[in-house]
């Protein structure tokens, strides 16, 4: 399985950032995303904010984004940077995890933090980019099927899902397993908003601390240059 591609309602992966588009396509796709895997994790961070289609995915990984300072990478943009005119077959899929993947990991070996948005039906794939970055988290989101039916209705128009993907992405996804956060975004965005500043509070609580403290630095410099500036005057 390869999340899932070879058939028409694989629609909900559309869309990814990429090129070498001819290598994507090639057999050696796979092999792509495997030798992501296999190499050491690097220093930077690496999010993964999975779930079904429609189920609010890209409002969590904007919030997570904002807590720990990183870029969001879209298999919806994605997808469509690589397929203009997409089919959504098995090895469009299978390029476009390995692009996902391959620029994570970019991201992660320059030390930067990175929040991918992909539904990771494949568990496969999860695997491959738990082994990308020493920091990961896994952050699965979850929405009441009724609420996902007419939240579709109004998409921003960059995924290519619809409510048939999302039934048929139910029956395909992976289990998943191991140490992860669950989001549920049946509620209002604020409260899915609280979930997931519980869940990255120590993000947010560093950053402050960081801020205060920058602040604290900076202010006797600036006691002293104002103090200067009046003596000079005088």
């Amino acid at each position: 399985m390869s999340d899932r591609g070879g058939q028409a309602p694989d629609r909900a992966e559309s869309s990814t950032s990429g090129h070498d588009t001819a290598d994507s396509l090639s057999p050696t796709a796979s092999d792509r995303t495997a030798a992501v895997a296999d190499d050491d994790p690097s220093s930077g961070r690496l999010v993964v904010v999975c779930g079904l289609p429609g189920v609010g995915k890209t409002t969590v990984a904007e919030r997570i984004a904002d807590h720990v300072d990183g870029r969001i990478r879209r298999t919806d943009v994605i997808r469509k940077e690589l397929f203009p005119d997409p089919e959504y077959t098995d090895a469009e899929t299978e390029a476009v995890y390995a692009e996902l993947l391959s620029r994570a990991r970019d991201d992660v070996d320059a030390g930067d933090a990175v929040v991918l948005d992909a539904t990771f039906a494949d568990d496969r794939f999860r695997a491959a980019a738990r082994e990308t970055a020493a920091e990961f988290d896994l952050v699965e989101v979850a929405c009441d099927e009724a609420v996902v039916e007419r939240r579709i209705e109004r998409r921003d128009g960059i995924s290519d899902a619809d409510f048939e993907i999302h039934l048929h992405f139910r029956e395909l996804f992976d289990a998943v397993a191991g140490d992860h956060v669950v989001v549920d975004n049946s509620g209002t965005e604020a409260e899915t908003f609280a979930q997931v500043d519980a869940a990255f509070a120590a993000d947010a609580s560093a950053a402050e601390a960081l801020a205060e403290e920058a602040t604290a630095e900076d202010a006797p410099a600036d006691r002293d240059e104002r103090s200067a500036a009046v003596t000079d005057a005088k």
